[in-house]
């Protein structure tokens, strides 16, 4: 439970970013200071619109890959919920509650049904066009329950209310307790608007904030316990975050943390910093709620009369400061509380190593050892590869960048000589090529994207290769396909029209070595890609350069567009097939343009390569002469 809370918190950050400038923006446009009803309006904005933007935000964090597509559900699956409980109950007010549960609901949904397959006349509605779709099923749900069952829930916090107004220093004790910790679930407003609006009568004014400004002597008392809290404690948790922070990790945060602090300081709007540890660390938002309380019971006993129009910031101590009763108290325990603050949370943080701000795991699904390092299982085989691989590099320091084209990986080292090229083709390449001293080409295969993806995430974070599972083979082994063509003599239908040539003539190593396999070779005379067989696409590059194909009997096809293509990043290129699209001999695959392109890169030649043939086959063509479209190829 502990880290699923943690993964929304994580999930916050990057809406909480935007909080500081709209509250700042919604202080000042207020009449009592620069009175510019636009700029409050723009600021207002942002909080008015809070739950949608938590549950775009928590969807996109929950996702596995932080789709955008996970987003969009959590966006639709919020109206979806919002309306419908509308309909039912145009009193219930669901809040961020709304937003961070539509959030968390959306982004599972995508991790489990963004891969979906479904049948042929539905499949335009599978992937991840499918998880707006359940996401918006699910809300409609949800939407029924809370419709029917959170009127009650809030009745009976209004109820509570009328009670704890009665009670004195408790009650206002209580009160700001219980306002802390419904802050999560939106009740809090339910609460305030009774004490703030309702509550008391002074000449026909009503609640604590209007009685408080028609110089009511009695009011203020439910009030003033804030301002410690908010221009005082909580920034200086901020600190105290910001100085239990791991060491590679406090710049980072600091800017978000001293950010937020300053706002709370000035405005007096502390969701920033609120939702910023609640769900990473709620034995502290638990504290956080007590410490509040006390301070509502310490300003009360002491007789202090503070009130506010926005929120409990210096803006409003200021600026209400000749109309209060002992304002200057609450500068003394402002201090006070500051102090206790900091030094609660930060003993805490550490002793209890708390996963607030600057603490999380790298990866809360990877278990980190005493070394530091990542354990991985047998199910990671990519990651597995990567991690070997980045060894096999000379290590992390050696890797610059890592790049990947269709087949192999593309990288950027500190010096070549340190890849020990026997290890990288015992841990899984085909073969290696060093072009210099700073640039080394891996060739992978078809899933070099997968390896590449891992070996990115783990320069950031390497993985402890002791840890890996015995179990996991994960040497080159030939692939375990049987072919019912007879190779021995194969009639192949020409995907393009040029001149034939064979592998050896391809002016790139890794296609003249065969590297990648047995094949053959176009010099192309226009920019017509089609499918040589009946079969399926395997898989579709997005620079749009490069195609496999997998034929009815089992062959394994890729049609690499020139060389050093991907480098265009699929600019005059056009696609007309997606993957696991069933194709048939003469169907236009990808045309290009072979003027535009032939310029740019160092040759148009295009291989085509049989990436399953067994060892003990090879490709001799027959001929070595121009071509047509569809044209029989006779291959020995």
């Amino acid at each position: 439970m502990l880290g699923f809370l943690q993964r929304i918190g994580k999930a916050l950050m990057l809406p909480i970013a935007t909080l500081p400038a709209a509250a700042l923006l919604l202080r000042l446009g207020q009449p009592d200071l620069l009175n510019i009803p636009f700029i409050a309006s723009a600021g207002n904005a942002i909080f008015a619109n809070l739950p949608i933007i938590f549950a775009i935000g928590i969807a996109i964090g929950f996702a596995k890959d932080n789709n955008g597509a996970a987003g969009l559900a959590g966006a639709i699956g919020y109206f979806v919920l919002s309306a419908g409980v509308q309909a039912l109950n145009k009193e219930v007010n669901l809040d961020a509650l709304g937003g961070i549960v539509t959030g968390v609901i959306a982004g599972l949904l995508y991790n489990r049904f963004h891969t979906i397959k479904l049948p042929d006349w539905l499949a335009f509605f599978g992937g991840r066009r499918f998880v707006p779709i359940i996401t918006s099923a699910a809300m409609i749900v949800l939407a029924f329950i809370f419709g029917f069952v959170w009127p009650g829930v809030q009745h009976a916090f209004a109820l509570l209310g009328t009670w704890m107004y009665d009670l004195g220093a408790f009650g206002a004790a209580l009160y700001g307790m219980l306002n802390r910790l419904l802050l999560p679930l939106g009740l809090h407003h339910v609460i305030n608007t009774l004490i703030w609006f309702q509550f008391g009568d002074y000449h026909g004014a009503h609640g604590e904030i209007t009685r408080f400004f028609k110089h009511d002597p009695s009011a203020g008392l439910f009030l003033s316990g804030y301002f410690p809290i908010m221009m005082f404690g909580l920034p200086a948790a901020c600190l105290a975050m910001i100085a239990a922070a791991k060491p590679h990790k406090r710049k980072a945060v600091s800017g978000m943390l001293i950010g937020i602090a300053f706002t709370s300081f000035l405005t007096g709007v502390t969701e920033p910093i609120e939702y910023s540890f609640m769900f990473l660390s709620p034995l502290l938002y638990g504290i956080h709620a007590l410490l509040t309380a006390s301070s509502m019971a310490v300003s009360y006993l002491l007789g202090i009369h503070a009130g506010f129009g926005f929120s409990a910031g210096a803006i409003d101590f200021f600026l209400n400061f000749r109309i209060a009763q002992k304002p200057i108290l609450l500068i003394v325990q402002g201090l006070i509380y500051g102090g206790i603050y900091f030094i609660v949370f930060y003993s805490l943080i550490k002793r209890l190593h708390l996963k607030t701000p600057g603490r999380e795991d790298d990866d809360d699904t990877i278990e980190n050892n005493q070394n530091g390092f990542k354990k991985i299982t047998s199910d990671d085989k990519y990651a597995v590869i990567a991690a070997q691989f980045i060894q096999d590099l000379g290590g992390v320091s050696n890797i610059t960048s890592v790049d990947n084209c269709t087949t192999r990986l593309r990288l950027t080292v500190q010096d070549s000589q340190l890849a020990d090229e026997h290890a990288l083709k015992k841990h899984g390449a085909h073969g290696v090529v060093k072009l210099n001293k700073k640039n080394i080409q891996v060739i992978v295969g078809t899933n070099v994207e997968f390896v590449a993806d891992s070996m990115k995430n783990q320069l950031k974070s390497p993985f402890d290769l002791s840890q890996v599972s015995a179990n996991l083979d994960i040497e080159n082994k030939p692939s375990n396909v049987t072919l019912t063509t007879n190779l021995g003599h194969l009639a192949f239908s020409s995907p393009l029209k040029g001149n034939l040539l064979n592998l050896e003539e391809v002016p790139d190593q890794v296609f003249s070595q065969k590297m990648m396999g047995e094949g053959f070779a176009i010099d192309p005379k226009d920019g017509i890609v089609i499918s040589p067989i009946n079969g399926k696409v395997t898989s579709v590059f997005p620079t749009k350069h490069a195609i496999g194909l997998l034929s009815d009997d089992g062959l394994e096809i890729l049609i690499h567009i020139g060389i050093d293509t991907v480098n265009l990043k699929g600019e005059g290129f056009t696609v007309y097939v997606k993957e696991g699209e069933y194709i048939t001999k003469g169907d236009i695959l990808i045309t290009f343009n072979l003027d535009e392109i032939k310029d740019k890169v160092p040759s148009v030649i295009t291989p085509i390569i049989f990436t399953n043939l067994p060892e003990n086959k090879h490709i001799t063509l027959e001929q070595t002469e121009e071509v047509d479209l569809k044209e029989i190829i006779q291959i020995m």
